[in-house]
């Protein structure tokens, strides 16, 4: 069984915590197939608050609506940092002032995957936001982000500053909801079979060693 030739799409967004930990257990499921090194990743855009104000808001008074108070945020995120941990994630979510406006995030991880470097800006993205709470509603936090990744800052800052990858960012997006994706993370496999949300290491290897079969026979 090998994953060589297995191409992966992978629909997320950088302030979902289950999409962290679906990369995580995705990694370790390739490391456990033949080729899985070889196998081709590429993100893709899914905003899980389009209509977020440019600026963010408050995470705290977002969370709370969304779960309907305190305490349900508070048992959520010490649910989520616990599987967290077990994959290695130390989730900080009291560091996190504001949920942002993710769009932009995008257009950093849409020009990363021209130049060959978009798995380690999402990876800097994630940890970022997760770990160290920076602030991705300011160019700040995404040029920290991207700096990290290898891509050069200046760059980045005039690419921030223009409208290019609007429109890619857009037709991905859209192309994810013509798919029916509703959340995240959705793993495609080979541009034919689906995983939806972080499932166990074991689910993806299965997915794995069925399409490899079906290639080889």
């Amino acid at each position: 069984m090998t994953a060589a030739g297995l191409g992966i799409e992978i629909y997320s967004d950088v302030v979902c915590p289950w999409c962290y930990i679906g990369k995580r257990r995705l990694e370790r499921a390739l490391d456990q197939v033949d080729g899985g090194a070889a196998a081709r990743i590429t993100w893709r855009p899914f905003e899980l608050n389009p209509t977020m104000p440019k600026a963010g808001m408050d995470r705290r008074v977002y969370l709370e609506a969304k779960f309907g108070g305190r305490a349900a945020t508070t048992s959520m995120q010490d649910r989520v940092a616990a599987v967290g941990r077990s994959e290695g994630i130390e989730f900080a979510f009291d560091r996190i002032a504001r949920t942002p406006n993710t769009f932009d995030a995008h257009r950093v991880i849409w020009l990363a995957q021209r130049q060959g470097g978009e798995d380690a800006a999402v990876e800097e993205l994630f940890h970022a936001y997760f770990v160290e709470g920076l602030d991705l509603t300011t160019p700040d936090g995404l040029l920290v982000a991207a700096g990290r990744a290898g891509l050069d800052r200046e760059k980045i800052s005039a690419f921030l500053q223009s409208d290019e990858g609007v429109a890619g960012v857009r037709e991905e997006e859209a192309r994810g909801h013509r798919l029916g994706i509703r959340g995240v993370p959705y793993f495609l496999f080979n541009g034919t079979t689906a995983v939806s949300g972080a499932q166990p290491v074991e689910t993806f290897v299965a997915t794995i060693e069925q399409l490899s079969r079906v290639t080889q026979g």
